[in-house]
């Protein structure tokens, strides 16, 4: 009868495990993606003039190869890249950590010690025995995942470790954004040093001429005084885009890692522009850019916090283990006799805790709010600035195709204001304005061209770089023809 019972017993003990095991279920909500109140494409208008959009390296469109050797230097040595690399290793190993406590801890354990009982005890006849003891062994602890309390971790973790690679690659389009635009600057005041030397050479050849009209008696010093005065500004605007230079090219040397950085005069005005984007982008290209998918991640992440906090709401059962041996004898350690085991079976049942898990579990789910609201403000955000970039792109384009007509004109003006003034049919102050009319609008084509071209580049940056796909993946294929160039182009003596 006994038997009978300890067997019922024993069978009614499997079985409630089995069902408290299949009862048993992942706590806390599945990531569901939530859909942006977006429309379907950009508002704004865009041609279909669009060549060689496949290519997956945004900054090769500019078909520059000191700009690709530029980027290939900052991907390398810039230290926010090392940072953010970092960070990845960081993530990489929490998830493994993680990971690891699906599956049980073994360790093992060795130690000796030797005692001498005290003879004023209550037992004086075991008085100033002196004991030795030897063990070693190994022990193991488990805490079964009955809630998906581990699992819920794990999706966060892995969540984390690929936000953590997203936001690498929001560093690199960053960086790469800043490369470009400082290099096209850098172009650009190349482009206006240019403008300003063909005009200081121009106002000198007429200040060389009214010198010669004053000592003919033909001019007078106050006309020989107005041509000084233009050579002189001139010059002192040569100086400025020449000390602007300098600054460019040195943030350019700290973005690349290289301080002693050197750059070849180069000219903007000869520069290919990126193709326009084909008409009807659309606004799901949002998704290729890196802020938004580590945002997505963050939120995934949060997510499963949810279920962490709400999981500790629960019951939690713990195995634990031991086997090994011990003696008083060294020499006996592993003789069958000294051997040791041990198991056990823990049980932690919240009863009271005055609120404390569910408290947690509301802190969890408000974080899971905020980092919801941060996602969609960042693809709100996201849309914007591609709508901003679309029309700054055309609308700089076209106020460029504006100052090339007003340059047009100065120029004819110009010319017949010194014709006119050679001729005597006017003073020299009329030659004075057409001159500065002309040399404004030289120096406005160039800088109207410099502003379309960083508009292309806040538009790549907004997209998250090529609209045809990811921006990242094997971009030093594309640099492969430019090995023999850029050392003579950019230099780091």
């Amino acid at each position: 009868m006994t038997t009978y019972l300890t067997i019922s017993k024993n069978k009614f003990f499997i079985a409630s495990m089995c069902l408290i095991l299949i009862s048993c279920k992942t706590v806390g909500p599945d990531y569901q993606r939530t859909q942006a109140n977006l429309p379907a494409n950009y508002s704004e208008d865009t041609s279909t003039n669009a060549a060689n959009t496949t290519q997956k390296q945004w900054w090769l469109q500019y078909q520059d190869s000191t700009l690709n050797a530029l980027v290939e230097l900052s991907l390398k040595n810039n230290t926010n890249i090392a940072l953010a690399l970092a960070r990845i290793e960081e993530a990489d190993a929490s998830m493994r950590e993680v990971g690891a406590s699906l599956y049980p801890q073994v360790d093992l354990g060795a130690g000796a010690s030797r005692s001498k009982v005290t003879e004023l005890g209550a037992f004086p006849a075991f008085g100033g025995a002196i004991r030795n003891s030897f063990n070693f062994g190994l022990s193991t602890a488990y805490e079964i995942d009955f809630w998906g309390k581990v699992k819920r971790n794990k999706e966060s973790a892995a969540a984390n470790a690929l936000a953590s690679r997203a936001g690498k690659d929001t560093v690199e389009l960053s960086l790469i954004g800043l490369v470009a635009s400082n290099y096209l600057q850098l172009r650009g005041l190349d482009a206006q040093i240019a403008v300003t030397k063909d005009n200081q050479v121009s106002r000198k050849e007429a200040l060389s001429l009214n010198q010669r009209r004053l000592a003919g008696g033909v001019a007078s010093s106050l006309e020989v005084s107005q041509a000084e005065v233009q050579v002189s500004n001139l010059e002192a605007q040569l100086t400025e885009l020449t000390r602007t230079r300098a600054l460019t090219l040195h943030q350019l040397a700290v973005l690349t890692g290289q301080l002693d950085l050197t750059i070849a005069t180069g000219d903007l005005r000869s520069q290919p522009l990126p193709p326009t984007p084909p008409a009807g982008l659309p606004s799901a290209l949002l998704e290729n850019r890196p802020d938004i998918r580590q945002a997505e991640q963050n939120l995934i992440a949060q997510n499963a916090k949810i279920g962490v906090a709400k999981a500790a709401m629960y019951p939690s059962i713990s195995l634990t283990g031991s086997l090994g041996a011990e003696s008083v004898d060294l020499g006996d350690i592993l003789k069958p006799g000294a051997r040791i085991w041990s198991f056990g079976l823990g049980l932690d049942l919240p009863i009271f805790d005055f609120g404390r898990r569910k408290s947690r579990v509301e802190q969890a789910d408000a974080r899971q709010k905020q980092t919801l609201a941060q996602y969609q403000t960042a693809i709100q955000d996201a849309f914007r600035e591609v709508n901003d970039a679309l029309i700054s792109r055309r609308l700089n384009a076209e106020r460029e195709e504006a100052f090339k007509r007003s340059q047009t004109s100065a120029k004819q003006a110009l010319s017949v204001a010194e014709n006119r003034y050679k001729s005597g049919y006017s003073a020299y102050l009329e030659v004075l304005d057409a001159q500065r009319v002309h040399n404004d609008a030289s120096l406005a084509v160039v800088q109207a061209k410099q502003a379309t071209f960083l508009s292309t580049v806040e538009l790549f940056k907004a997209l998250g770089g090529d609209w045809r796909g990811d921006w990242r993946g094997d971009w030093k294929a594309g640099l492969a023809n430019t090995t023999s160039t850029k050392d003579s182009a950019v230099k780091a003596q």
